[in-house]
């Protein structure tokens, strides 16, 4: 019998007859509140202390500008070499708020479990997402717990909310993007979708892609520290993480924006063996493959290797490079300069090339 999807690469044992998720344990009643005080909360208890949120969390008071974001994540199998679907959850999260310019302070984590899910397997996951909290320094402060019959939620969904501070002052926007200005990604592109794809399509690979799974806000709190983002000499005109689409994606949303055209050489491109290797045998581009721990910064013209210096500073962007520059527009959005020095259109991905990466 096939393995259903979510248990592939799964790092739990979970021995002959595990305890299941029931559909009950979503009905409101003493399951749940089990499922909820015993499996959930004691993962995320702050101070030691573990004890029931109300429906509503209250939140600190504070002056300033708070940024926002929500995601749902359902990505294929739960479990992959460098990280899961719970880790996942939290730091992709932080990351929309990191390249807005915020400090990821609170999130929200809303679980809808598919009937028959091992509970060891949900503990795993919950044990990861918190303890990705606690490295992103954010406090999980609301939640909630759903469960659909068996064939309705591939194992486990995840939707999260996150709330941060901005810290002053934020990227420019795209639409500041001048010719000149310089184009830089902060590490390997292609990495998690590569990652993903080999767990799922069991490839076989030794040593398995692992995802770049990895919050955000120190490589951006670089360019605060070393004075490049700051309210005298902000440099930095746009950041984005790659996700869905990748840098591709991120290239032509941008062109779209500002009206120029933006233009990348293939040979500044940072990418691991592994990634390369897969890609090639695969036939897919590492720019249109998503990461989950890599960024695309713009930058002002001239400063674009002291960004790339601060940007070294972090561990998740030691290879931080200037892989391109903006131009007058031309006949394409987004151009290319392939490794043999010819240059031509990179095209912006029509569909998912990997779809459930994220």
């Amino acid at each position: 019998m096939q393995q259903p999807a979510w248990q592939l690469g799964c790092p739990v044992s979970l021995g002959p007859q595990p305890d299941r998720v029931s559909l009950a344990h979503g009905e409101g009643g003493r399951l749940m509140r089990r499922l909820i005080e015993e499996n959930i909360l004691p993962r995320f208890a702050q101070d030691g202390e573990v004890k029931a949120p109300p429906d509503a969390a209250i939140l600190p008071e504070f002056s300033g500008e708070l940024a926002f974001t929500t995601d749902s994540f359902v990505v294929s199998p739960l479990f992959f070499p460098g990280g899961d679907i719970g880790r996942l959850a939290i730091i992709g999260t932080m990351n929309d708020l990191a390249v807005a310019g915020a400090l990821p302070m609170w999130i929200s984590l809303s679980l809808i479990i598919e009937e028959g899910l091992p509970l060891p397997v949900l503990e795993s996951v919950l044990e990861s997402a918190a303890q990705a909290a606690r490295e992103a320094g954010v406090q999980v402060v609301a939640g909630d717990t759903k469960v659909v019959p068996a064939g309705a939620a591939d194992g486990l969904f995840i939707t999260t909310s996150g709330i941060g501070r901005v810290l002053p002052p934020p990227p420019l926007g795209p639409e500041t993007i001048q010719p000149g200005d310089e184009l830089i990604v902060s590490g390997p592109v292609g990495r998690h979708g590569i990652a993903i794809l080999a767990a799922r399509e069991q490839l076989g690979l030794i040593p398995p892609p692992e995802t770049d799974c990895a919050c955000l806000f120190d490589p951006v709190n670089q360019l605060r520290i070393t004075g490049l983002m700051s309210d005298d000499r902000n440099v930095v005109r746009a950041i984005r993480d790659a996700t869905r689409g990748g840098v591709t994606a991120i290239l032509h949303e941008w062109s779209q924006a500002c009206g120029h055209t933006l233009t990348v050489r293939e040979t500044a491109v940072p990418t691991t063996p592994d990634t390369r290797g897969s890609a090639e045998l695969l036939g897919l581009d590492p720019l249109q493959i998503a990461c989950e721990g890599t960024m695309l910064i713009a930058v002002k013209q001239g400063v674009g290797e002291a960004v790339v210096q601060a940007l070294r500073n972090s561990p998740q962007s030691r290879e931080a490079a200037v892989i391109g520059e903006v131009r007058e527009r031309g006949l394409a959005p987004v151009t290319i300069q392939r490794s043999l020095g010819t240059e031509q259109p990179l095209d912006e991905p029509s569909g998912a090339m990997l779809p459930r990466i994220c």
